[in-house]
């Protein structure tokens, strides 16, 4: 019986994959932190400027994930994850050298931020269409455990190590090592060997387009997955956006005590993603994708909850279930993508799932709204029932009724 729990084995080629995916995501951490820190520090910007650089650092999920799908579904995903993860080190290089001669102006920044940051862009639609090419079918769980571990493991630490090297031995520096970072990256793509694709017949863009959407949309599992997603990260950055003040207000914490809070959200991921392929072999498919809507609704719960019990420790509580329950439901949703989706189309359908990002500045602006008129009490009601309304709808679908995951579309 212990046997069949027993994590398969997976392949070198894809653990290569694995650890570049993990230079990748700690490289894309660390430049995010650095930039705005520079930015104030280095250059003596205002809010509003900063303001205006995370924009330039967000537009290129809403702007190049459609693209990126498009050119994972084209060529060599191992080739297009390469050349935009050598894009990134490109531009950090460039924000290296502009601050070495005393260049660097916040244009400047922005600039080879954006560059960057497409990069990441493309490697992270690519990465998940290149990854079933490379483990057998009853292996995907447990590949994207691992994915999925190293991008928590550099979501957790990344900011910190960002700040840190700033403060320790300067901006340059920090530039320097993740450029390095991206370069590990490159270099262990290098080795893996993809299997050739059968070639698709070249058609107008917007047609291609048309059918990854078309087949997400009208697909009875992806659709329901994909709204779920969306009105998900439209409550998570909702219930962010008002926190730190609310926190500190309401709750009575100090910096420090916001950022340990803060910090449960990275704990619940890493325990999350090391826990995802026992939790997935011990219970059915269908209950697991469920778990993390579910789970996210009981932390807003928790954290709504805090108005009339002002907890820190409940507060701490409803972000590691934050963390930990949705991680679940990205690996097992990401399984399911792979598995009902045809691997000529893996690229755009992964594209669309990023594009479910576009509801974050949603909720965020949603916070800034309600919160400055209403009070960051009642965006916290509101994110609760947000939360509820994206466990209604999966909760509703035939992908919580799956048995175990779905057989391999060829």
């Amino acid at each position: 019986m212990s046997a069949t729990h027993e994590a398969p084995r997976l392949p070198p080629t894809f653990n290569r994959l694995a650890w570049s995916n993990l230079a990748a995501q700690s490289a894309e951490q660390v430049a995010l932190a650095a930039a705005p820190i520079v930015a104030v520090i280095l250059l003596g910007v205002g809010e509003g400027q900063t303001g205006l650089l995370q924009t330039a650092l967000t537009l290129p999920f809403i702007l190049f994930a459609i693209p990126a799908g498009l050119l994972a579904d084209r060529m060599s995903r191992r080739r297009l994850m390469a050349g935009a993860e050598g894009l990134r080190a490109v531009a950090l290089l460039v924000i290296l050298a502009l601050i070495g001669f005393n260049l660097l102006t916040l244009p400047l920044l922005a600039l080879s931020g954006f560059v960057a940051v497409c990069g990441t862009v493309v490697y992270s639609v690519a990465a998940p269409a290149l990854v079933p090419s490379l483990v057998s079918p009853q292996s995907l769980p447990a590949a994207n455990s691992r994915i999925e571990l190293a991008r928590t493991v550099a979501f957790a630490s990344g900011p910190a190590l960002g700040g840190v090297l700033v403060g320790w031995v300067g901006a340059a520096p920090a530039f320097g090592f993740a450029a390095a970072l991206s370069i590990i990256a490159v270099v262990l793509l290098s080795g893996i060997y993809e299997p050739a694709r059968q070639p698709a017949p070249q058609r107008h863009p917007m047609q291609e387009i048309r059918e990854g959407a078309a087949f997400v949309l009208h697909h009875p599992l992806l659709r329901p997955v994909f709204i779920t997603q969306f009105i998900f990260n439209t409550a998570s950055f909702l219930l962010l956006a008002v926190f730190v003040p609310y926190a500190v207000r309401r709750l009575g914490l100090s910096a420090t005590g916001v950022g340990t809070t803060l910090a449960m959200y990275g704990v619940g991921m890493v325990i999350g993603a090391l826990l995802a392929t026992r939790v997935i072999s011990c219970l059915p498919f269908g209950v697991v994708i469920g778990l993390g809507p579910v789970t996210g609704f009981v932390a807003a719960s928790m954290m709504a909850l805090t108005t009339l019990l002002p907890s820190p420790a409940l507060a701490g509580l409803s972000f590691f279930l934050l963390g930990a329950g949705p991680i679940l439901w990205v690996i097992s949703t990401t399984t399911l993508r792979q598995s009902v989706t045809p691997p000529r189309l893996l690229g755009r359908v992964s594209a669309i799932n990023i594009m479910s990002y576009g509801a974050r500045p949603v909720g965020s602006a949603l916070g800034a709204i309600v919160g400055g008129i209403y009070g960051a009490e009642v965006c916290l009601y509101l994110a609760a029932a947000i939360f509820a309304a994206q466990a209604l709808v999966i909760l509703t679908s035939p992908a919580v009724s799956l048995p175990r995951q779905p057989e391999m579309v060829i």
